[in-house]
């Protein structure tokens, strides 16, 4: 398992080292069918990642890969699964919150997940050895940090996206305030949300919207790593993966 995190970490890294060449260029918009943006980027970080993976004996599941049907896939016990660019938008607005996320699931289970921030050169990696938070990653001197971090004297937390917020995360919002006092609101793109939960700088993150499996798979097993849940919406169930349907239903990480 350590060898396997090490190749996950690796091949984020490099992939996040040729995103980080377009984004530093000008970059072309593309559109996916589903009319989201697809840049030259999603294309590197895909390819680039693919050249550690297929070295291991477990299948992979990308949203840059082709389509695999529930029928292909079904019987997979342990598997990749891969957003070489989560955070698109996030991407083409040059803010640099965009991420690239690898994680190990094991029967619909989320046991490793590496994230990498690529313009901070920051990374994330849960497994079961820790939660880890590493800056100045490829730069040296790395810091390792165990997560979470010690949360200090400060309100009550809640991370939110600054492009999705439904009537039932507005009410998540007011119960909180109505239970706290004040609540104090961390807005993010990508899955750097679910990091946040992790590395103790909120204390919720309510997504009541979209996603998709690959969009939380690394993010989820770092929040567990960290001793952290990810539940369906207003149930004690955890999310799972590999389903038939792709589309993540509705979930709270606390």
């Amino acid at each position: 398992m350590h060898k396997l995190l090490n190749i996950a970490i690796e091949a984020a890294v490099a992939a996040g080292a040729d995103i980080l060449e377009v984004y530093e260029s000008d970059f072309a918009v593309e559109h996916k069918d589903d009319k989201s943006p697809l840049t030259l980027a999603d294309k590197r970080g895909h390819l680039k990642i693919m050249s550690y993976l297929e070295n291991t004996p477990y299948p992979v599941l990308s949203e840059e890969g082709k389509y695999l049907s529930y029928d292909e896939r079904k019987d997979w016990n342990l598997f990749w699964l891969v957003d070489p660019l989560d955070g698109t938008k996030e991407f083409i607005k040059r803010n640099g919150e965009f991420t690239v996320n690898i994680a190990l699931i094991e029967n619909g289970v989320p046991i490793m997940g590496v994230i990498y921030v690529p313009v901070k050169d920051i990374l994330y990696v849960g497994s079961e050895e820790g939660a880890f938070k590493y800056e100045t990653y490829i730069a040296g001197n790395s810091r390792k940090e165990a997560l979470p971090l010690s949360k200090g004297n400060r309100p009550y937390t809640v991370v939110g996206s600054r492009s999705h917020m439904s009537a039932e995360t507005e009410l998540f919002f007011k119960e909180k305030k109505k239970e706290h006092g004040s609540v104090e609101v961390l807005t993010f793109g990508s899955s750097l949300k679910l990091c946040m939960v992790a590395e103790g700088k909120a204390d919720a993150y309510p997504r009541y919207a979209p996603t998709m499996e690959w969009d939380t798979g690394a993010g989820h097993a770092i929040a567990l790593a960290a001793g952290f849940n990810v539940t369906k919406y207003n149930t004690t169930e955890p999310l799972t993966y590999n389903k038939e349907d792709l589309l993540n239903p509705w979930f709270l990480v606390s």
